[in-house]
């Protein structure tokens, strides 16, 4: 019994302890925080400041990458755009130059058998006739083929002579 005795004069000092570090504990926290507290207010208001910072820093960067990603997909609708017109002139183009071969064909069949009937010393107005309409058309083709590349050089230099255009008005 005197064991149990023992024990619970040892626990009533200890709760008695446990009682007065509770109250200083409290006692310190009314009186103005506790350990180190202003120590760490000031650090947490250091680290809210840097939190901040990063956050405005962070919607800096969102709003460059928009403005990229805005600027890029303008450049890449203004290069789709002037892929299609150069595929467009292209297309032209290459038309222009398959008749250019076409007639420049015949010329040359037409030529041939002018210089074979000239060898043999009979001329056929119907050979000189055919040489001269293929090569009117050979001439046609080539003009054609130039307002096709006019055409392309024109739609290359609108772009400079809008702007000046614009300085001017």
């Amino acid at each position: 019994m005197s064991e149990i005795s023992d024990f619970e004069t040892r626990i009533t000092a200890a709760l008695e302890r446990i009682g007065r570090a509770v109250a200083a504990a409290e006692e310190q926290n009314a009186s103005g925080g506790g350990i180190a507290s202003d120590e760490m207010m000031a650090e947490m208001g250091r680290l809210q400041e840097a939190l901040d910072g990063e956050r405005a820093t962070n919607l800096q960067l969102e709003e460059r990458v928009r403005a990229i990603h805005e600027k890029q997909q303008s450049h890449v609708a203004s290069l789709e755009e002037e892929v299609e017109t150069l595929r467009h002139q292209l297309m032209n183009h290459d038309a222009e130059t398959q008749k250019l071969r076409r007639v420049n064909t015949q010329l040359r069949a037409n030529n041939t058998a002018l210089r074979e009937a000239n060898a043999t010393a009979i001329g056929d107005p119907t050979l000189v006739n055919t040489a001269l309409m293929t090569e009117l058309e050979a001439i046609k083709v080539g003009r054609d083929a130039d307002l096709v590349e006019l055409d392309a050089i024109l739609n290359e230099l609108r772009p400079f002579t809008d702007a000046a255009q614009k300085e001017e008005a």
